[in-house]
């Protein structure tokens, strides 16, 4: 059986998310604190490190991960030039200094990752960044930076459009029920219909 564990790493509080079962795990935006994220994949194969979106503060530990576990990375194909563009990616700006990455697997819109059971599904929703991604399943989704619970991504940064989000939003809305749950890259999780009660950005 799957299991998902959140947790919260680093000074942006960045929501790094495992989904593991006995033999094999994926990581979701790994940061800061890989020896935290390497013990609880201990003695699993890490098939994959995914990034929603190509900001230091989600991929910042992608290196040691790949270089420890030889796991691929996954980006989509509009975010990948930041895997390797410090005033991009944001980590010149933070001063955060970190290798040159190359991607494994450029995702595409309909990508399906698989883990166990699960069927991740890439859903570009740029806004946030050009190569923003969301990855559905059946009873949730990850949403990195493009919603969270009371709020959305900030659309100032490069590659953000104000316009480009709420057309994310509008297209990811249609894919969710009020019972999915909400796994977003910053903050608290919660169901879908907490969401549209909450978050202002989301029209009723």
């Amino acid at each position: 059986m799957e299991r998902i564990i959140r947790l919260v790493l680093g000074s942006f509080l960045t929501n790094t998310y495992i989904i593991f079962n006995e033999k094999e795990a994926v990581v979701i935006d790994p940061v800061f604190e890989p020896e935290r994220i390497l013990t609880v994949v201990a003695g699993k194969e890490l098939k994959a490190i995914i990034n929603t979106h190509g900001h230091i503060d989600h991929i910042q530990a992608d290196f040691i991960l790949k270089e420890r576990t030889k796991a691929k990375i996954l980006i989509h194909q509009d975010d990948a030039p930041l895997l390797s563009q410090p005033s991009k990616n944001l980590s010149l700006l933070v001063g955060e200094s970190i290798p040159n990455l190359q991607p494994d697997w450029l995702l595409t819109e309909g990508d399906e990752i698989p883990i166990g059971q699960f069927r991740l599904k890439v859903i570009h929703t740029p806004g946030h960044t050009d190569g923003s991604i969301c990855l559905l399943e059946k009873d949730f989704v990850f949403t990195g930076d493009t919603l969270f619970i009371d709020s959305i991504g900030r659309t100032d940064l490069p590659g953000g459009s104000e316009e480009k989000i709420f057309a994310s939003l509008k297209k990811l809305s249609s894919l969710l029920t009020d019972e999915m749950v909400i796994y977003p890259g910053h903050g608290d999780v919660a169901k879908f219909k907490k969401v549209k009660r909450i978050n202002p950005f989301l029209s009723p």
